[in-house]
Formats: C-alpha cells, structure tokens, sequence
C-alpha cells in the first residue's frame, strides 16, 4: 500500500509498495508464447539507513580542530563546520527569504514528522532495517536526446483528434507525435527502441518536450488533476548536467489553460529557492488561472524515520514544497465550489508528506493516493514532466519512461512463469 498512516499532520508513504502494487503479475510475448511473470522496484533504491552528511570528509588534520558550533542531525551526528576556509558574511535576500520560510515551517515539520513516524513504527515501519542486495548503476537514458532529434520528424494529424496507440499490438509504434497506451488491467513488458519497458495497466504516455505538446492537446480529453514535477533551474542542475533545466518563464507557456478541465486540482512541485515558490504563487498560477488554496511539504526521512538532513541546516533542508490550487474557468468560483461539494472534500493546508526518497534522482512519490479524496471519482489525471508511468494517468515529458526501464526492477523467481498461446 502507498499510506502507511494518515493524520491531522499528514501522511506516512510506502512509495516502494506503491509502485510494486502494479507489477504482481506482468505479462510478455516471447513468438507465439505469452508469459506472466512478478516484477519489483529494486528496494535498495530506497536503502537510506543514516542521515546525510553535508559537509566534506575531514581530513585527519582537521579530526584534531574542535568546533563549537556543531549542526546535529536527529540521530545525534555531528556536521562539523569549516572553519577558516571564507569569512562570515551577510545572508542574502534569498537566504533570508529562505529563513523566513523555514521559521514558518519549522514546528510542523518537526513535531508532525515525528507524530507519523511514532505510528508508524508501531505498526512495523521505519525500524532501520537495511535491505540486502547492491545497487548497480542506473541504467543510462538517453530519451531526452531522442525526442531531440525527433524534432526534424514531421507530426502528423493537424490538428485533429488521434486515437491512442497500443503497446500491446504487433505494429510500428510513433512514441514521439502519437499518445500511447497500455489498455489492458495488467502490466505488461515491451521491447521499445530496443530497450525492455513495464508498462503498468491502463496508462497513457507521450514521449516529448514542451516543444512538441500537440498530440497531449489533440487527445480530445481534459484532465481533472494535473501533477507538475518542473526542472527547476539552479546551479547544481547546471554543474552536473544530469537533465536540463527549463527557465521559469518557459513554465508560462505549458497549455495547462487548455489541458485542465473547470474544477482541475493543479500541483507542482517546488524546490526550496524562494524565487521559485514565489514565481509560482505569483504568477505562474495566476496566468494560468489557477487559486492558489495550499502548500504541502514533503519530508524525506532515512528508514529509521530520521531527517536525511539536520533540519536547520543552512545549505540543504530535508523537506521540499507542494503548492496546490485549483483552475476556475470563466472565473465563477460559484460554480467551482459548488459542483466540488458533491464529490471532493475541502482541501486542507499546512500538510506534510513524510517517505524514505529514493535515491534516484528526481524520483518523486506518488500523489495519486493522498490527492484521491480532493477530486471526482473516475477522475483523468495527468503528470507533467514525468519520469515514469501511473496507472489510470496519462504522463507527459522528454524522460517519461526513465524508470519504467527494465534494468530498475528485478523478476520474483519465487513465482513460477506462467506461459499460454496466443
């Protein structure tokens, strides 16, 4: 299951379980054979045992100098600082701006996360347990630099409506100007640009970058829920070059006005650089005519539910921000609130959604599970930016299936393969 423990502070996530719930029973062709076989997330992606450590390795020199302002994590370890390396100067308005924010935050953060993780670490949870097994290196991806150049391909069908293409038929597929879809209630495995997939039941995928969104708009569906996880710029992204990063003003120029249906709850994802969350309360959601209505913090805790960060850390905090709004077309609120009443609860602010993440980066948890309550029932929901697959979603971006790659899950041997004709 994906909630561990629901409260007045929030949730506790499993998002390890939630992502196996969908690969019990994974079907494949190998000629005439039809195959079924388990598949699982490999679990020591979520191996996070100790907290962090931000500060360099000490050299053993420096193990003699004494420190007597220590940053400590939860667990009691010492982050010592750098002394004499750069003179103490001024924060900036952004440091301060992040301080600020951080002071507002800072007890809900704590005394929340350690209301979940009590809960559920009676319940057998975040006991510190390591997991068995090695972590390999993931797989490279190099989706991004095909739909680069998939740009010189001409897209086809105008501007009329273009039915899915199924995974699951023995044809050429266009992954990159045509949605496609997994129309079976079961996983299923699929050799695609030469690379083996899973492809969870009943979701949708376009494989492209925000140059080339047509087919998203020509579906001929509006969607009720729509999850942004944005590149963010900032320095690290520019210094590692592990994915590139979309200036904000590009975020202006998604057709979320025209993807979103009259009541659409619209998330996104925000790093913890002030600049960012104000971009997106101040402008980017009133362009898209969406009310802000609140902000969520997701915490990232190791599997002893400590903070993978000293919370008051000054270089990296160990929670990110969710800001929640809803689209309101022809500007009637009215009607807005009155048609949500009869299916969605209110939706509450000041929330917190506590997880081991996944050492992957940029490998989000779920929302499916805890925004379930705040929408219709049977609602269409789309993820923007997306690096893997959700049943009953439809996913958009330039590294949509990252992590459905094969290479990121291991066969249960345990179960017996199956095999039929068909």
């Amino acid at each position: 299951m994906s909630v561990i423990v629901s409260d007045t502070c929030g949730w506790l996530l499993d998002p390890h379980s939630f992502i196996n719930a969908n690969y019990g029973c994974c079907i494949a062709r190998h000629g005439c054979m039809q195959q079924s076989a388990a598949y699982n997330f490999k679990r020591e992606y979520f191996n996070i045992i100790r907290p962090y450590i931000t500060s360099k390795p000490t050299t053993d020199n420096e193990k003699t100098k004494t420190s007597t302002d220590n940053l400590k994590t939860p667990s009691g370890v010492d982050v010592q600082k750098r002394r004499g390396r750069k003179r103490k100067r001024n924060l900036n308005q952004g440091e301060l701006d992040s301080q600020v924010y951080h002071d507002q935050v800072r007890l809900l953060v704590q005394e929340g996360t350690k209301s979940l993780v009590e809960v559920g670490q009676t319940l057998g949870y975040m006991t510190g347990a390591a997991f068995d097994g090695i972590t390999n290196t993931p797989q490279d991806c190099h989706l991004a630099a095909m739909c680069d150049m998939a740009k010189s391909l001409v897209l086809d069908g105008g501007d009329d409506a273009v039915a899915p293409q199924s995974v699951w038929r023995d044809e050429a597929l266009d992954l990159f100007s045509r949605i496609t879809e997994n129309p079976l209630d079961q996983s299923c495995e699929v050799t695609l640009m030469g690379e083996h997939y899973l492809i969870p039941p009943r979701s949708k995928f376009l494989l492209s970058d925000i140059t080339r969104m047509q087919p998203l708009l020509n579906c001929g569906e509006t969607f009720d829920l729509i999850v942004l996880d944005p590149p963010w710029e900032n320095k690290s992204v520019k210094r590692s070059s592990r994915y590139n990063f979309l200036p904000s003003s590009q975020l202006k120029q998604l057709p979320v006005d025209l993807l979103s249906s009259p009541e659409c709850l619209v998330v996104t994802w925000v790093t913890n650089r002030p600049r960012h969350l104000r971009f997106v309360k101040e402008e980017l959601y009133p362009h898209w005519g969406v009310k802000l209505l609140a902000e969520w913090l997701w915490v990232k805790v190791t599997q002893a539910g400590e903070f993978v960060f000293p919370l008051d850390s000054p270089h990296k905090k160990p929670y990110e921000v969710l800001v929640l709004g809803r689209k309101s077309h022809n500007c009637d609120e009215s009607v807005t609130t009155s048609t949500l009443s009869e299916h969605a609860v209110p939706l509450p602010d000041q929330r917190l959604l506590v997880s081991v993440p996944s050492t992957l980066h940029s490998h989000k948890p779920s929302l499916s599970a805890v925004l379930k309550p705040y929408i219709r029932p049977n609602s269409k929901c789309l993820e923007m930016f997306a690096r893997s697959l959700q049943s009953d979603w439809t996913s958009w971006g330039n590294e949509v299936l990252k992590f459905q790659h094969i290479s990121y899950f291991t066969k249960d041997t345990t179960n017996e393969i199956h095999q039929t004709k068909h």
